[in-house]
């Protein structure tokens, strides 16, 4: 890759709902674009075209796909990124399957996900696969930490026109239930490492064998190394004490997780409660459910497709959910419940839609009862415990009075637990684990029993010190309260603490941050925003990820809408565009009803960011007109009301991206800091008004029948255009 060939401007081809708003809306920016000089090109890391890559040797040459994430990888570690990143799929094991099964019906030769690898082409396809499932985009991708806020017209606009939230009473049943020991939180030992080092994970058994585990794990001096485990057996005694109390109590039991970044602990996890939940099941048919392939990490989903020729099994099952509390459903209509399908339910999308629904989720019979948010680790549990309790005391937030929460977030490089994956296992056997360096020194030791969960991650120097900056200069635009979300009692988060005080001190700014635990942290902030004020969040990688869905959703309604810059370290720029979490739901709407109702609003502020970068890198003054006039666009989709709607008969994505369009030409053709701009844009502006009627009748025909993509995870291109392309009118304008 040279940079002669590589576009100004990369726009990645992701999956589900996005993807489908890109055949619609990338047309229009790359013509856009052009006329300012600037490429807008693509590269697919999609999870069908990165199965492909990883298998390129088992296709024809036709069929190849590149290896555009590690073409990006290297690219956002050079000062010339300037990636706009969609929300793309991180893969479960089911998810996972489903894609290489809809590949293989279109003809590529890739071979199945093996569940018990046995041959070395199984261990080699399992290795493969593995690679592709969980967060393996992230990682690689976002080489600078995070600058997550609410645009200033999104915000101004919520404000304006309030979402609806659900009523908190005092006397709500809805609670968090996490453990009190024996989980990742409580078995946590962290150390700083004084130089570069290597490192071997070992496992030695009662009978004195070892087995390594990872061997050659490197370390730059001063990262941060934690190692932990959650017991098996804690685990489980948790999970059998939630679901008796939640029976007692009355109310939903709820599984809150993210099986998809914590790609190798929580379907264990997840696995165990699906286990737990039907016990008298597996001690009464264990055997014949494994003969069947009963793996419980996948889901009460696939258990129940294994079983259904096994009447006595069913009936089992079927009499030990009616002696269980009713579970928290995902799809009450459809009977897909909680603990279905491990991607279906993923706590930063789930508890803020239960919180913001007043303690609310829905139950099996399709009405909203209170819940048992069950998070077994105790990590950050405290976060939506303290939030619940906090809004049982004061009653919903007002989102028409309520300020903001931005996010400074410390991810680059892997950090934390969402880097954790290639060291987390399942212990096979009880005996002691140790992280030994390459000179002896036992850096961290644990004794753990079989089934137990095992895992290190660490944090880098660099990073960490570019976050606590970034931190810094965020307050000091802002001028408003800035929190680190740390908590000296945590072994992971005292040794961030040394970082970060003597930093503020050096830089002459203790005076304007605090620094909490994460629960009086929570309780800051909501006083802050009910009294309609700004904070600053700066917290680690996990709970990044968390906050900036809980905070969005209960201000905006969504997390969709959010600004989110990465500031790469090596001086790049990497544009999020929000979450992707509802995405399925509003794909199986286009295919069953020729209504899309993602909301593209992420992506027209990651634009204006994306083009104002590019301007200030390359001095390319037209490129910032653009910038400038997509923000006024933006604006103009807010204040007219020209968002997706959720009905069929109403305006959807395509309509918005019409509108956007307008908008968009409108003030290009009215600035005066470029007259070549404006002349090119005024006869667009021109026609797109003119033919608006026209336009608006091409882009109705046909809703609300179904379409055909031509498949979900790699639909086909043409059938997609043609469904999300619909007005030659408003095409031919465009070009």
């Amino acid at each position: 890759m040279t940079a002669t060939d590589t576009p100004d401007i990369i726009y990645t081809v992701v999956d589900e709902a996005p993807e489908l708003a890109s055949a619609s809306l990338l047309p229009i920016i790359q013509s856009f674009g052009k006329a300012a000089g600037v490429s807008v090109g693509t590269r697919d890391i999609s999870l069908a075209a990165r199965i492909l890559a990883a298998f390129s040797d088992h296709l024809t040459d036709a069929q190849r796909q590149s290896d555009d994430l590690a073409e990006l990888g290297a690219l956002v570690k050079t000062p010339q990124a300037n990636v706009i990143k969609l929300p793309n799929i991180s893969a479960s094991v089911p998810q996972l399957v489903a894609a290489i099964r809809e590949l293989q019906g279109q003809g590529y030769a890739l071979p199945d996900y093996p569940e018990a690898p046995a041959t070395d082409a199984e261990k080699d396809a399992r290795a493969r696969y593995d690679a592709i499932k969980g967060s393996a985009v992230n990682p690689v991708l976002r080489e600078g930490n995070s600058d997550r806020r609410a645009a200033a017209a999104v915000k101004k606009f919520a404000q304006a026109n309030p979402h609806r939230m659900g009523a908190w009473s005092a006397d709500s049943k809805t609670r968090v239930a996490s453990m009190s020991g024996g989980d990742f939180r409580s078995n946590e030992v962290s150390a700083t490492l004084d130089r570069d080092a290597t490192a071997k994970i070992v496992l030695t058994t009662a009978d004195g064998t070892e087995h390594v585990l990872k061997d050659g794990v490197s370390y730059p001096a001063g990262t941060v190394v934690d190692a932990t485990y959650m017991s098996a057996a804690a685990l489980d005694a948790f999970l059998e004490s939630e679901i008796e109390k939640t029976k007692a109590e009355g109310t939903l039991f709820s599984l809150h997780m993210k099986a998809t970044m914590m790609k190798v602990s929580d379907p264990i996890i997840f696995g165990h409660a699906v286990k737990t939940y039907l016990k008298p099941v597996f001690e009464a048919h264990g055997d014949q459910m494994a003969a069947l392939g009963v793996d419980p990490n996948s889901g009460l989903g696939d258990l129940l497709a294994r079983v259904k020729d096994a009447p006595e099994i069913v009936a089992a099952i079927d009499s030990c959910m009616a002696d269980r509390p009713p579970m928290y459903m995902v799809d009450s209509d459809r009977g897909i419940t909680n603990l279905h399908v491990p991607s279906d339910v993923i706590i930063d999308a789930s508890m803020p839609a239960l919180i913001r629904a007043g303690g609310k989720g829905w139950g099996p019979d399709g009405k909203e009862h209170d819940a048992n948010c069950v998070i077994p680790d105790d990590s950050y549990a405290p976060v939506y415990d303290e939030t619940i309790k906090y809004f049982k005391e004061t009653g919903a937030l007002d989102p028409a009075t309520a300020g903001t929460v931005q996010n400074i977030g410390l991810m680059a490089q892997k950090a934390e637990e969402y880097g954790s994956h290639p060291t987390t296992f399942e212990i096979p056997a009880a005996g002691t684990v140790r992280m030994i360096l390459d000179d002896g020194t036992v850096l961290h030791v644990h004794n753990v029993e079989a089934g137990d969960i095992w895992r290190s991650a660490s944090a880098r120097k660099a990073p960490i010190e570019d976050w606590v900056m970034l931190a810094i200069d965020r307050q000091k635009a802002e001028g408003c309260e800035a929190i680190f979300w740390l908590d000296e009692t945590r072994a992971h988060d005292a040794e961030l603490i040394k970082y970060v005080t003597p930093i503020l001190q050096a830089q002459g700014v203790a005076d304007k941050f605090r620094i909490l635990a994460p629960r009086e942290a929570t309780r800051a902030t909501l006083e802050t925003i009910r009294a309609g004020k700004t904070s600053i969040a700066i917290t680690g990688n996990v709970l990044r990820d968390y906050l900036t869905d809980l905070f969005p959703i209960l201000e905006l309604a969504t997390s969709a809408k959010m600004l989110s810059i990465v500031k790469l370290m090596q001086g790049g720029g990497l544009f999020e565009t929000g979450a992707g979490g509802s995405a399925p739901k509003h794909v199986q709407q286009l295919m069953a009803e020729n209504h899309l109702r993602w909301d593209s609003l992420g992506e027209f502020c990651a634009l204006g960011e994306s083009f104002k970068f590019l301007a200030d890198v390359t001095d390319n003054a037209s490129a910032r007109v653009l910038g400038e006039a997509v923000e006024l666009a933006t604006q103009g989709i807010l204040d007219n009301g020209r968002s997706p709607g959720r009905k069929v008969g109403q305006p959807d994505n395509r309509d918005s991206h019409y509108w956007f369009a307008r908008y968009w030409a409108d003030a290009l053709a009215a600035q005066t800091a470029d007259a070549a701009l404006a002349a090119h844009f005024a006869p667009i502006a021109q026609a797109l008004a003119e033919s608006e009627e026209k336009i608006i009748a091409e882009l109705h025909a046909g809703r609300g029948q179904a379409v055909d993509l031509g498949g979900y995870y790699h639909g086909d291109a043409a059938k997609t255009a043609a469904v999300m392309r619909p007005s030659a009118t408003l095409n031919a304008i465009i070009g």
